[in-house]
């Protein structure tokens, strides 16, 4: 009968072999002790010193504002019910003081504290509790806000130095997806809390302009809103401000708006109490992959493409619509966020070197920065016009129509200024790329157009040259924009 080798070995006197096999598990196990904790070395045995070392720099913030009394129950129970008597009896239509809670931190001895701005928004008052939660307020001073980042700073008068934290870099070694963060903070009216977690994203957009949030699992949750974001140095490198959940609780989906962002913002708020951010007076939107074909000089998606021009800086720089800005005050554009990031963050008044690219071409030019508080609300004017118009000719899926006298008006342009989409091809590409009727076109490939045959001759002209795509400035209730349609 045969025996299979494992038989065998079981078969035989087993001491050697145990011994053999002990000898290869203790080997292979101090192998793995080399490997396996080199890997996992950084982990925290404990945050407890991290956090006795930051707490006291880490507050609770009471908010309170005077809210208008209700006079009825009117829209709260019907008319006649038996409920309304105890309703007219509980409120006696005067204004009550309605409190809300939140976190931050101080961030100077003298007593500067970062929050989020809507933990402070229409407070009338605002009182900071101290680390660990004895029974020292301070009522605190808000000394300016900035919406667009969700930032406000706060200053208290206190009889001794203030214990504060300090920024780190958010985009450093320290703050890399994947390593150990700890947030701070007074979640849910609970009083000083801490949770850890890791970097789980970076440079997360949510709905702000400025946008540059730290992504966490951390546990977040409200009255979380204002606290700090620290790495494993105690250094703050975000500030918590959203949570994406849909029950209003931790899921392990935090936001922290990133110290990067932060601490430009405060500088100016210490300085002037509001935000001044530079203004180049342009509006812009990406160079896509469909626009390389059309576009002469550029090999790949890349740079901010100018769709329009007004009366500011950019201007008087030279820049024009059309021009792709490929560099800013010496930092190379990758896309329209990053140039609005880098443009924000200058000084208002600095002169900058701006790089576009024209007809191929590169070029030099120099522009002042506005201020974009001030300047940006009348260059860009919200208008909505609309269209009514009859049909002229009808090319790549698009009914066009010169305009006339009676449709300027109401298109927002000048009689003979462009054309306009009366009718868009349901399969279209047009259609495909979110073309509508009562956009107006201004240009073809790079080029003016006022009629229906200059448009023909710049489709033609882009043939003749080989290229395969076209590209269109649109307009559409005062918003410029490019559009590449194939032309194969």
């Amino acid at each position: 009968m045969k025996t299979s080798r494992a038989m065998a070995i079981q078969q035989t006197d087993n001491r050697p072999f145990k011994a053999t096999i002990l000898a290869l598990f203790l080997g292979a196990a101090m192998v793995l002790a080399q490997i396996v904790p080199a890997a996992a070395q950084d982990r925290p045995t404990s945050f407890a010193e991290l956090a006795e070392t930051v707490s006291p720099a880490v507050v609770n913030i009471t908010t309170s504002t005077m809210v208008a009394g209700n006079t009825g129950p009117q829209g709260i129970v019907p008319e006649g019910s038996p409920f309304e008597d105890f309703f007219n009896d509980f409120n006696d239509g005067q204004p009550r003081r309605s409190s809300a809670l939140g976190s931050g931190f101080v961030i100077s001895e003298d007593g500067f504290i970062v929050t989020n701005n809507h933990v402070i928004e229409g407070a009338d008052e605002i009182l900071i509790e101290f680390f660990p939660g004895g029974d020292e307020m301070l009522e605190a001073e808000l000394v300016g806000t900035d919406p667009n980042t969700d930032i406000a700073l706060l200053k208290v008068e206190a009889d001794r130095p203030l214990s504060y934290v300090s920024f780190g870099d958010s985009d450093g070694d320290t703050a890399e997806v994947g390593d150990w963060v700890m947030a701070m903070g007074n979640p849910l009216g609970q009083g000083f809390s801490v949770s850890a977690g890791i970097v789980s994203a970076r440079n997360r957009e949510l709905a702000g302009t400025y946008d540059d949030y730290i992504q966490t699992d951390a546990a977040i949750n409200r009255g979380n809103s204002g606290g700090p974001l620290f790495d494993m140095n105690g250094d703050v490198i975000g500030v918590n401000t959203a949570i994406l959940s849909p029950n209003g609780g931790s899921i392990g989906i935090g936001f922290a708006m990133s110290s990067a962002v932060v601490t430009n913002v405060v500088e100016q708020l210490k300085e002037f109490g509001e935000t001044r951010r530079g203004w180049l007076g342009v509006r812009i939107q990406d160079v896509t992959p469909d626009m390389i074909g059309a576009i002469d000089g550029l090999d790949e998606p890349r740079g901010a493409m100018v769709t329009d021009v007004p009366d500011g800086p950019a201007r008087d720089g030279g820049v024009e619509a059309g021009d792709i800005i490929l560099t800013f005050d010496g930092v190379d554009v990758a896309d329209t966020r990053e140039l609005v990031t880098v443009v924000g963050n200058s000084p208002v008044g600095k002169t900058v070197d701006v790089a576009v690219l024209r007809d191929g071409e590169t070029v030099e030019l120099a522009v002042k920065l506005g201020r974009r508080e001030t300047a940006a609300a009348a260059a860009f004017p919200q208008d909505e016009p609309e269209m009514n118009g009859p049909a002229s000719t009808n090319m790549l899926g698009m009914t066009l129509s010169e305009i006339t006298e009676d449709m300027a008006d109401e298109l927002g342009v000048a009689a003979g200024q462009g054309l306009v989409i009366t009718e868009i091809e349901a399969d279209s590409e047009a259609a495909a790329k979110g073309l509508l009727a009562g956009d107006v076109i201004t240009e073809a490939n790079q080029s003016k157009v006022t009629s229906i045959d200059e448009f023909e001759a710049r489709v033609e002209e882009a043939q003749d040259a080989g290229r395969k795509s076209i590209l269109m400035l649109i307009r559409r209730g005062g918003e410029p924009r490019f559009v590449a349609l194939s032309l194969e």
